[in-house]
C-alpha cells in the first residue's frame, strides 16, 4: 500500500524543533512498561454477555503480541499492509494493534455495527489482506457476513475469527505458541518495525455527514496528543483507565488502547456499554479514569446513585461528543464524585480543547475547554479573516496531531499551505481562550437572513424536566429559505408538546425567532456508536412524504 499522507512532511523539521514530535512509537514504550513493571496489570478485558473475564500482565501481553505479530508475518503480511478488524472492545483489539507495530503493518478498525455496504467500501478502498472478526456480537453473525463478502474484495487473503474453535479462529490462526522456537522470530520482530512518521493507523470517519473518509495517522501524530492528555490529566502509570467507548473511533483507540500502553498504566476494557456492570469494574479495579459521551456520563451517575454504591476511586470523567447540559454536570459530580471534564475533538486530530482539571463546575456545560499544548484554534469569517471574541465563525485547527490527510483522496485534506486544518465546526472563542463548539457548518440554520444559535437552543432544551435528548435541525421554506425543527426524545414515561417547548423557551427568555417551528417526538435520534447524532440523517426524515402527519406544527 502506498499512503499519500501529503500532510506529514511539510511540518515535521518545525514539530520536532518544538520538541512536539518525540520521534517514538508504540514499541518504544510498550518495551518500556514491560521493563518497568513486568508483572503489573496491564490488560483486564470484560465480555458483558458471557462475564468472561481475560487478565493479562505486561509480560505476558508482550508473549502474546510477539505470537500475533510473527503469525501475521507468517501469514504474509508485511510492511505497510492493511490489517482490518471489525472487534468490540477487547484484548484481541490490543494485542492486534501492538502486533502490527512489530511488524509494521497498519491496523484498521472498523465499528462492529457496519454491516455490508460499509464494509465492502472501506475493506476495499484499505486494500486490507486480513480482516479479524467475531463469530457472533449482539447477535450478529459477522463471519458469516464476511464469507459473503470474499468474492469482491480480491486483496483480503484470510478472515480470521474470535470466539470461533475451528481453523479459523483468533486463537488458532494468531496465537499459537510455537514461535519462540522460531530462529526467524526475532528479526520478524525487529527487522520491519514502523519508523514514527510511517502511517501506522487507518480509521474511518464516523459519518455525522454521511461521507466517510479513511483517516492516516503516524506515531508522532497519534503520541504528540496522547502526551500533553494524559499530562493535562495528570495521569500516570498508577492510574486504571476504564474504555466502554468504541475503540473503533479515537476515544476508544487513542485514550483506551494506546494511552495506558505509553503511561504503564491498567486498562480495563468493557465490550458492550452497561453502567451497572462499569460500575462494579471501577469499584473491583479501582479504575481512576474514563471518558464518554453523554449518554455514558447519564447512565452511570443514575446507577451508582439508585444503587446507593459509590465509586471513590474515580476521580475524573472526560465527557466529549456532544455538549453537557449543566444540570449533569452537577447530577454527575454529586453521585461520582469525580470531577467532570469537558472535551472536544475529531478523527483528524485526537482532543482538541479540554477544560482544566481545576476549572469551575460551569466550565464543563458552558465551554468546550483550551486548547492542548502543541494545539492552535482560531475562529474566522467567510473570508478567512479571524472573528471578534465570542463571535461565531468557522473552527480551524493547526496541531501536532493533525493527521497525515485522507488515503486516495488527498483533494479533501481541507488543510492549507500554512497548516490550518478547517474543521467544518462552527465555534466562538472566548476572551479567556475557551472553545465552544456552535455546531457543523452544515448543520447552521439561517431564518430570514438570521442565524438561529443552534447549540444554544439545543442546551435549554435539555433543561426541560421532559426532555431527554433534543436536536435542532433545518428545513427549507420558500419564504425564509429555512425554519427550524426540534426532534426530541422524551424521558421515560414523560410526555412533551410544541407548546410545551415554546411555553418553556419564552420563559427562558429567548428571541421568538430562535424557537423552532416544528417539533418531532421520537423514540430515538440515529447516532454514531460514540453518541454523536447524525443530523444529516434528520433532515433526511425530515424531507420524507410520511412525515408531515407526525409533526407539530
Amino acid at each position: 500500500m502506498d499512503f499519500d499522507a501529503v500532510l506529514i512532511a511539510p511540518r515535521r523539521a518545525a514539530s520536532v524543533a518544538a520538541g512536539l514530535w518525540h520521534d517514538r512509537t508504540i514499541n518504544d514504550y510498550l518495551d518500556a512498561s514491560v521493563a518497568r513493571s513486568p508483572d503489573g496489570a496491564a490488560v483486564t478485558s470484560l465480555q458483558v454477555e458471557s462475564g468472561a473475564v481475560r487478565r493479562f500482565t505486561w509480560r505476558q501481553l508482550d508473549a502474546v503480541v510477539a505470537r500475533i505479530a510473527v503469525e501475521l508475518s507468517r501469514l504474509g503480511i508485511a510492511r505497510n499492509d492493511v490489517v482490518s478488524c471489525q472487534l468490540p472492545n477487547g484484548w484481541e483489539v490490543t494485542t492486534l494493534y501492538l502486533a502490527c507495530a512489530r511488524i509494521g503493518a497498519v491496523l484498521n478498525p472498523l465499528m462492529p455495527i457496519f454491516r455490508e455496504r460499509e464494509l465492502a467500501f472501506m475493506l476495499a478502498h484499505a486494500g486490507s489482506k486480513v480482516v479479524v472478526v467475531p463469530r457472533r456480537f449482539r447477535g450478529f453473525d459477522h463471519a458469516a457476513m464476511l464469507a459473503g463478502l470474499r468474492a469482491s474484495l480480491p486483496d483480503l487473503r484470510h478472515v480470521v475469527v474470535t470466539g470461533s474453535d475451528g481453523p479459523d479462529g483468533f486463537e488458532a490462526m494468531l496465537c499459537g505458541s510455537g514461535h519462540e522456537d522460531d530462529p526467524d522470530a526475532p528479526a520478524i520482530l525487529t527487522r520491519a518495525r514502523p519508523g514514527p512518521d510511517d502511517i501506522t493507523q487507518l480509521i474511518y470517519t464516523s459519518g455525522t455527514t454521511g461521507e466517510p473518509k479513511g483517516v492516516m495517522h503516524t506515531s508522532n501524530t497519534l503520541l504528540s496528543n496522547i502526551l500533553p492528555y494524559a499530562e493535562r490529566l495528570r495521569l500516570g502509570a498508577a492510574d486504571v483507565v476504564l474504555m466502554a467507548s468504541p475503540m473503533a473511533h479515537q476515544t476508544g483507540f487513542m485514550y483506551g488502547l494506546m494511552m495506558p500502553v505509553v503511561l504503564g498504566a491498567h486498562a480495563v476494557l468493557q465490550d458492550i456499554w452497561d453502567p451497572v456492570q462499569a460500575a462494579r469494574l471501577i469499584r473491583e479495579t479501582g479504575v481512576t479514569f474514563t471518558m464518554g459521551s453523554t449518554p455514558f456520563l447519564t447512565d452511570l451517575a443514575g446507577t451508582v446513585t439508585e444503587s446507593g454504591q459509590p465509586v471513590p476511586s474515580l476521580h475524573t470523567f472526560l465527557c466529549a461528543g456532544a455538549p453537557i447540559p449543566g444540570a449533569l454536570v452537577e447530577r454527575a459530580r454529586a453521585a461520582l464524585g469525580a470531577s467532570v471534564v469537558s472535551a472536544w475533538g475529531m478523527t483528524e486530530n485526537g482532543a482538541v480543547t479540554t477544560t482544566l482539571p481545576d476549572d469551575a463546575e460551569a466550565r464543563a456545560s458552558t465551554t468546550d475547554g483550551v486548547p492542548l499544548p502543541g494545539v492552535e484554534v482560531t475562529v474566522v469569517d467567510g473570508l478567512d479573516a479571524p472573528v471578534p471574541a465570542g463571535d461565531i465563525g468557522r473552527l480551524l485547527v493547526r496541531a501536532c496531531s493533525n493527521f497525515g490527510g485522507y488515503l486516495k483522496r488527498s483533494q479533501l485534506n481541507a488543510t492549507d499551505a500554512e497548516g490550518w486544518f478547517d474543521t467544518g465546526d462552527l465555534a466562538r472563542i472566548d476572551a479567556q481562550g475557551y472553545v465552544r463548539i456552535a455546531g457543523r457548518s452544515k448543520d447552521v440554520i439561517i431564518r430570514g437572513g438570521e442565524n438561529i444559535p443552534v447549540v444554544e437552543i439545543e442546551t435549554l432544551l435539555y433543561r426541560h424536566p421532559a426532555v431527554s435528548q433534543v436536536a435542532i435541525v433545518a428545513y427549507p421554506d420558500e419564504r425564509l429559505g429555512e425554519r427550524a425543527c426540534a426532534v426530541v426524545v422524551p424521558r421515560e414515561g414523560q410526555g412533551f408538546d410544541k407548546q410545551a417547548m415554546v411555553d418553556f423557551l419564552k420563559a427562558q427568555k429567548v428571541a421568538l425567532q430562535y424557537i423552532p417551528e416544528r417539533l418531532l417526538v421520537r423514540d430515538a435520534l440515529p447516532a454514531t456508536p460514540s453518541g454523536k447524532v447524525q443530523k444529516f440523517r434528520l433532515r433526511e426524515m425530515l424531507q420524507e412524504p410520511t412525515i408531515e402527519g407526525k409533526l407539530s406544527n
